[in-house]
């Protein structure tokens, strides 16, 4: 063994180790592994659930989550003190859970239920919780159900929204037998801060924390004869949906994902990543707007739900610098409420249902604010998770893996390279680059690769482009708690950036809390982005303003952008929403 490698001993098997950050880590590097509740590699260690014990020759019993690894430890994973830990924790956890699995949203997914079937727990020595013992659920929270008698004291969700989101909208109440995780002073989530991102429930292991669901809405819809049903998908799902049909992270499933949805029982498929392209055009022409002005800048960027109801609750001084672009979501479908009743013979406004297919928990809010909308008609009548896409697919008995691909309909069917990034922290800015790029050269830009702005590991990158002499630089972020310290810099003077893009949930929209769970594995988030630039790469077009069906739709309709008809339906406005913080408790 040389100076530089270090060792221990796993059941007895010589182990290397480097600079992994617990025990727990060199185990599951090692191909091994111990159950966890708590522990999520993206979070501070906390090790409160013991089931990751492991017992260390001379130092006992130990939770691996928490214990630094060192040089000739000799750990043993399964011996019966670890198993005889391991299976209390779990019946002393069914002692005080609501064990209805059947009907429970996660089922399937829970750990819970894993690790009970793993251990094989079938009776519970302790006294069990009684129905009319139970706590009612909370379901005022628009994207998220909290179920406190399936939560089990992990305490993820709450250093999820701390952590990523630098809010304290979940946190522990009372004390022993009486402990609880809910919003402070037992408020309703409608009553608090909450920005809807659903970093929570992705990283709960059971259902304590679970995603509204508007998969029935959608079956009536579509078993409505009168109703005319159309779909739009967003640029991560293609890379994420795969996942629920065991196959691997990153796997592009555009084409599967609208031969399912045809099945089902759409009537017209469509996919947001051409939207994405209209949001390139609208925003990288008011950014070059603002930049020749010099007023409202930073721009930042308005694609995240999330963040625009953080703005708007939390820093309102802020509202000017947020473009007035829609998200692609909210552009499409006004467009297709619009133009779908010329196209196709029996649509109207009235009559036709978009339903959007999202990886965010936030575009279920986004989808009722008050300033999307044409006449009085919702512009977007329904959003599914790829959670709940997933459930629908297998509800309607379709072998997803083995469908023959299909291809979106027209004239809205075809999409750039930017509009697919989109998904990927970093994608917007890298796709307004694109074109701001020409726009403001009058030039073409060869290298459309700007690979400075990519990667999921890091939280907060600035970059620096030189537009033929004209130097402008973006910070790009992703969590909320980046994107406050990129507003102090703001504040106090010293920020440098004329853009700032940020995305709520960890590496962008490809971690979106409607996405498939991921929970330990760190590795999903860089492979579904890399399949978002794998289609980037192998598209015919890789620019926002060259695609034909864009350039079409700005020809025949929308003429230009900026202009009246552009503004009418594919920008918005914003609101004042401060009350004081839900710290306030007055």
């Amino acid at each position: 063994m040389t100076e530089d490698k270090k060792t221990l001993f796993i059941d007895g098997k010589e182990v290397e180790f480097t600079d992994e950050a617990n025990v727990l880590e060199v185990i599951r590097k090692a191909g091994l592994n111990v159950p966890t509740f708590c522990y999520r590699p993206d979070l501070t260690q906390y090790g409160s659930c013991r089931m990751c014990v492991v017992e260390i020759e001379g130092r006992g019993i130990q939770s691996s989550c928490t214990m630094p690894p060192e040089a000739g430890l000799k750990i043993h994973l399964n011996t019966e003190k670890t198993r005889r830990i391991r299976k209390t924790v779990l019946e002393l956890l069914l002692a005080n859970h609501d064990r209805e699995c059947t009907t429970c949203d996660k089922s399937g997914h829970c750990e819970l239920q894993k690790y009970c079937e793993e251990y094989g727990i079938r009776d519970i020595k302790f006294p069990t919780l009684k129905k009319e013992d139970f706590l009612p659920l909370d379901t005022s929270n628009p994207s998220i159900i909290r179920d406190p008698n399936k939560c089990i004291l992990c305490g993820a969700c709450v250093r999820a929204c701390t952590e990523f989101q630098g809010h304290s909208i979940l946190g522990f109440a009372n004390r022993g037998s009486k402990t609880l995780v809910q919003p402070m002073a037992g408020r309703d989530f409608s009553k608090t801060d909450c920005i809807y991102c659903g970093q929570c429930q992705a990283v709960c292991p059971t259902g304590a924390l679970t995603i509204v669901s508007d998969v029935d809405n959608v079956w009536k819809d579509i078993t409505n004869k009168d109703k005319k049903v159309v779909a739009q998908i967003a640029p991560s799902i293609r890379v994420a949906l795969g996942e629920m049909f065991g196959l691997e992270p990153g796997k592009n499933t555009i084409g599967l994902i609208t031969a399912a949805l045809r099945k089902i029982g759409f009537d017209l498929v469509f996919d947001t990543n051409f939207a994405a392209d209209l949001t390139i055009m609208e925003e990288a022409n008011e950014f070059v707007d603002r930049l020749k002005s010099g007023e409202n800048l930073p721009i930042f960027t308005s694609c995240c739900p999330a963040w625009v109801k953080y703005i708007e609750q939390s820093r309102p001084t802020f509202l000017k610098n947020l473009s007035t672009c829609k998200s692609p979501l909210s552009m499409l479908s006004p467009v297709l409420k619009e133009l779908l009743p010329k196209y196709f013979e029996g649509y109207t406004k009235e009559n036709l249902s978009v339903v959007s297919i999202m990886p965010c928990t936030a575009k279920k809010v986004e989808i009722n604010r008050c300033q999307l909308g044409i006449c009085g008609v919702q512009d977007t009548d329904f959003v599914l998770t790829t959670q709940e896409l997933g459930r629908m697919i297998k509800e309607a008995g379709i072998d997803f893996k083995n469908l023959p691909p299909e291809t979106a309909d027209s004239p809205f069917g075809q999409y750039s390279g930017a509009g697919t990034i989109f998904g990927a922290s970093g994608g917007v800015a890298e796709a307004a680059a694109r074109t701001a790029y020409e726009v403001v050269t009058s030039k073409e830009l060869k290298d459309v690769d700007i690979v400075q702005f990519r990667g999921t590991s890091d939280r907060s990158k600035t970059i620096e482009l030189d537009l033929n002499g004209t130097k402008v630089t973006v910070r790009v972020v992703s969590t909320i708690l980046e994107a406050e310290k990129a507003l102090s810099e703001i504040e106090s003077g010293t920020a440098n950036f004329q853009m700032l893009e940020v995305m709520a949930c960890p590496g962008g929209c490809i971690n979106g809390g409607g996405q498939p769970y991921s929970y330990n594995d760190t590795t999903i988030k860089a492979k579904r982005a890399a399949g978002l630039y794998k289609e980037d790469k192998g598209l015919p077009v890789r620019k926002s303003h060259e695609n034909p069906d864009i350039k079409k739709l700005y020809a025949e309709f929308l003429k230009q952008p900026g202009s009246h008809k552009a503004h009418e339906l594919l920008h918005t406005t914003y609101e004042d929403l401060f009350k004081g913080s839900y710290r306030d408790l007055k």
